[in-house]
């Protein structure tokens, strides 16, 4: 399983030449589904620029899939899987009730689909979410979501748009739980593979 697990995305020049060089074929040629959760122009906004991106990389096929919409019917096979940002606990929670969930989690695991994480996205791609809400700036629980189980496609679990003031909380946070935790600036990502991490920064 591939994972580049980002706080912004795409956000640097070194974050997306690496990207590009872990695609499996042309970027041209490669296929992507962005998921994400808009319910207002702003939030749609970053999504678009997201895209942008994407367009600007060289790659062409784009498909979205917004989890306001009820359920996940498309069956198709992609190269790349982008999990976009926004508060985790909703995201997590329409992923499950869509059940695009399960079809992320055959993609990675069985058909070699890279998957790519924006904050939310990369958070969940661990084995718990709770530090979603951790700390001075976390996100609220507004859907009181009770299984905070993460994808579990890496055993890490990701603290992004981390700052040096957040330090202590990160701290706090690693030493109450049982499995790695990672504070990810906006300029920076890890890749995952085999249990093996590389910081790209």
């Amino acid at each position: 399983m591939k994972l580049l697990l980002t706080s912004a995305g795409l956000a640097t020049k070194q974050i997306s030449d690496f990207f590009i060089s872990i695609l499996p074929k042309k970027a041209s040629d490669c296929s992507v589904l962005m998921i994400a959760y808009t319910q207002n122009e702003n939030e749609q906004y970053y999504v678009d620029e997201s895209k942008k991106e994407l367009f600007d990389l060289g790659i062409k096929k784009v498909s979205s899939f917004n989890l306001k919409e009820n359920e996940f019917k498309d069956q198709s096979q992609y190269d790349v899987i982008y999990v976009c940002g926004g508060n985790t606990f909703s995201i997590l929670e329409r992923m499950r009730s869509s059940k695009i969930d399960t079809f992320i989690l055959d993609s990675v695991k069985n058909k070699n689909t890279i998957y790519i994480g924006v904050s939310a996205g990369s958070i969940m791609a661990g084995p718990s979410i709770e530090i979603a809400s951790w700390g001075s700036e976390g996100d609220k629980n507004e859907v009181n979501l009770k299984d905070l189980t993460g994808f579990d496609l890496t055993n890490i679990s990701i603290f992004p748009h981390f700052k040096p003031h957040l330090k202590q909380e990160t701290e706090d946070f690693r030493n109450k739980v049982g499995y790695p935790v990672i504070e990810l600036a906006d300029n920076e990502a890890v890749f995952a593979q085999n249990l093996k991490y590389q910081l790209i920064k």
